[in-house]
């Protein structure tokens, strides 16, 4: 039961994750988490090769530990498609997160349900996993396995209530003006 109560929380972690990544009109670091240089022919995250920091509410800051890596990331961040457009600094970065339209908030709206729905489905996914495993365990008797089964669905419930509770966090703050 705890390690599948483990993954359930794990698939509340990563919805949790992927909703730092949809902007909300305020600049956040992880934005550019997916964002990979190459660096040195090895693909890095942006984390590992510079300090990002957020000097004002729209703006992300990318200071490079290399001088050299400053053309290198302006052409990652471009490439990544992420909808920013870096500017050169000197030896550092600034990306300046554009004022989001209300057209622009439902789809990033849309985003973040598609992204909860996919956590509502890992959930899912775990507790058929573990029905079946309380199924197949012959040494159980046939009204521990209900009570299991009840408390997996517990757990369920609870976490896909968790996921719900994040996503309407996310939407008020996406569709915040």
């Amino acid at each position: 039961m705890s390690d599948y109560s483990e993954k359930m929380s794990k698939a509340i972690e990563a919805t949790e994750r992927e909703f730092s990544k949809i902007r909300a009109g305020q600049a956040s670091p992880a934005i550019l988490n997916d964002v990979r240089i190459d660096y040195y022919g090895t693909p890095t995250p942006i984390s590992q090769v510079a300090k990002v920091s957020v000097p004002e509410p729209r703006m992300l800051l990318v200071s490079p530990w290399e001088k050299t890596m400053v053309d290198p990331i302006e052409k990652a961040i471009l490439a990544a498609n992420i909808g920013l457009t870096p500017m050169k600094d000197g030896n550092c970065i600034r990306v300046t997160l554009p004022i989001l339209t209300t057209e622009r908030r439902q789809e990033l709206a849309k985003l973040a349900r598609k992204h909860a729905e996919e956590g509502r489905v890992a959930i899912r996914n775990i507790r058929r996993d573990a029905n079946d495993a309380l199924k197949k365990n012959k040494e159980l008797p046939e009204d521990e396995v209900k009570k299991q089964q009840d408390e997996v669905q517990k757990a369920t419930d609870k976490a896909i209530a968790e996921i719900d509770r994040l996503l309407a966090e996310k939407e008020a703050d996406i569709l915040k003006v």
